[in-house]
């Protein structure tokens, strides 16, 4: 049985809340689930935040026993601290080919890599 971490959709229309659950990959989305770990609400409440809540010893616990995290939940995860951030690489024109080089995920800018060097005698120093 493989066991993912994604997100359950509620609330109503125009108004999704949405809950971190531990799942067996073969379930629907918004049926059977093994566990709820949390709760995702992307609507601005008051003071104009996201809210958010995990139980991060479970979330650590199902990550341990090798669940696999959905991209939506990956970057909650991440925004939480309890991931590194995903890979992400640049894209350059569509439909062309893509820019390997990598992108840090807070800014979203190309991150230089450091340029090799000369030295005075030619050769490159790395």
């Amino acid at each position: 049985m493989a066991v993912k971490l994604r997100l359950a959709r509620l609330g109503c229309r125009n108004r999704p809340f949405y809950r971190v659950m531990a799942a067996d990959s073969r379930s629907p989305r918004d049926r059977k689930h093994i566990e709820v770990l949390g709760y995702y609400n992307p609507l601005p409440g008051q003071d104009g935040g996201k809210r958010m809540g995990l139980n991060f010893e479970r979330v650590k616990y199902w990550l341990s026993v090798g669940a696999q995290p959905s991209d939506p939940v990956q970057r909650l995860l991440f925004r939480a601290g309890v991931l590194p951030p995903p890979p992400m690489v640049a894209m350059g024109r569509k439909g062309g080919p893509r820019d390997i080089r990598p992108v840090d995920p807070l800014t979203g800018r190309v991150m230089m890599a450091e340029q090799p060097t000369k030295t005075t005698n030619g050769l490159m120093d790395v």
